[in-house]
């Protein structure tokens, strides 16, 4: 007959798992000597070394009881479920390294993928960094309250960048973006974003018609606080028949300034840096 130190130096584990498994039922409590010390017998080393096993190799200990219970088969079948379940997690667990090591720096923070990629194609393209930080903090927006969109714009806006007046629009965007009302960029921004708009219109292109009209009127009023140009590009674009910064959308002809590009409904589009 074996004391609890004997017992758990045969089986490989402490004398505080001996008495934890008999806590939770899967070592049942053998007879007491005289003394009311513990005494084991050769069975419970058996068993012992069997939740030790199970236990060991990953299975957690609430299933431990039905292997130790089960027949062959079913003792199969168990451990196959348990694999796929351990599986899943470590997918899981590695989905979950992916996330953190993208956000290392912080600077990627509640981005999807697809953002980082574009943003760096636009650091690529020789946008300065600044820009980068104002339109990446857009995008976070975005993607927390369009989240079922995020990925259809972004391939959009890829595809975008094909487009010679899209690259010439963020071309424009160099140095500090304090440009007064008269600067001659504003007017030729104001050019770009509407033939941007008419191409997006003239193809069916919705892209973030979806978010409410509160959400773009943030997103359109954290341009304008950015630069004062902002709201002489928003303005010029009015006189021409749109609104909008980032869902540019075609004035009703009651609205529109003449020399514009009414029509009778709205049609949005997405163009624009954002």
């Amino acid at each position: 007959m074996l004391t609890i130190s004997r017992l758990s130096a045969y089986a490989g584990v402490t004398v505080r798992a001996v008495r934890h498994y008999h806590k939770i039922g899967l070592l049942p409590e053998p007879e007491r000597d005289h003394s009311g010390y513990r005494i084991y017998d050769a069975a419970a080393v058996v068993r012992l070394i069997r939740i030790h096993t199970l236990a060991d190799a990953g299975v957690p200990l609430a299933r431990v009881q039905e292997l130790l219970d089960a027949d062959p088969v079913e003792f199969a079948d168990g451990v196959q479920e348990i694999d796929r379940e351990l599986r899943a997690r470590i997918q899981r667990l590695e989905g979950t390294r992916k996330r953190l090591a993208r956000l290392a720096d912080g600077t990627n923070l509640a981005l999807p993928q697809c953002v980082v990629d574009y943003l760096d194609r636009l650091r690529g393209l020789g946008v300065e960094e600044w820009y980068i930080e104002l339109e990446r903090d857009a995008w976070i927006m975005v993607a927390a309250n369009a989240p079922d969109l995020i990925d259809s714009v972004i391939a959009q806006k890829h595809a975008d960048l094909e487009d010679p007046d899209m690259v010439k629009l963020y071309s424009l965007i160099r140095g500090p973006l304090d440009w007064s009302v008269d600067d001659p960029r504003i007017v030729e921004f104001a050019d770009i974003l509407e033939r941007l708009a008419i191409r997006a219109v003239e193809a069916g292109a919705t892209g973030l018609d979806a978010i409410d009209d509160q959400f773009a009127y943030l997103m359109d009023s954290v341009m304008v606080e950015f630069s004062p140009g902002a709201e002489r590009v928003l303005a010029i674009l009015e006189e021409r028949g749109w609104k909008g910064w980032t869902r540019i959308e075609r004035v009703p002809a009651d609205r529109a300034v003449s020399g514009g590009l009414p029509t009778s409904d709205p049609e949005l589009t997405r163009q624009g840096p954002i």
